[in-house]
């Protein structure tokens, strides 16, 4: 390559690396979007995912590691469950965590055997 090549290319070369450094600052910022709302409450992370389109978020981003990461919580073999209450079936009265402690076993089933 000639010197007349080289300052010819020189405008293109510019022209690329702007697109490119745009495109790392748009993913960049779109990631920490998406890293920030995996934090937020199930309700407020399933509006902002609606809001985006299927693909577009498992496809150019690694999901299932920051999802696993976001949500892994900082319990540890041995350590007491967070208290929470939850509502009756009835809806008459609430039944806390902490009441059965040193009681009784309390086993917490999440799911479905339909």
């Amino acid at each position: 390559m000639n010197g007349t090549e080289l300052r010819e290319r020189k405008p293109q070369l510019r022209l690329w690396s702007k697109i490119l450094g745009a495109v790392v600052v748009v993913y960049a910022l779109l990631f920490a979007g998406i890293w920030a709302a995996m934090f937020q409450p199930p309700e407020v992370f399933g509006r902002i995912m609606s809001k985006l389109p299927d693909p577009f978020v498992f496809v150019l981003f690694p999901f299932k590691p920051m999802w696993l990461f976001a949500r892994s919580g900082h319990l540890k073999v041995g350590d007491l469950a967070p208290d929470f209450s939850l509502q009756t079936l009835d809806k008459k009265s609430r039944v806390q965590l902490s009441s059965f402690r040193g009681a009784r076993p309390v086993v917490l089933v999440f799911g479905s055997y339909t």
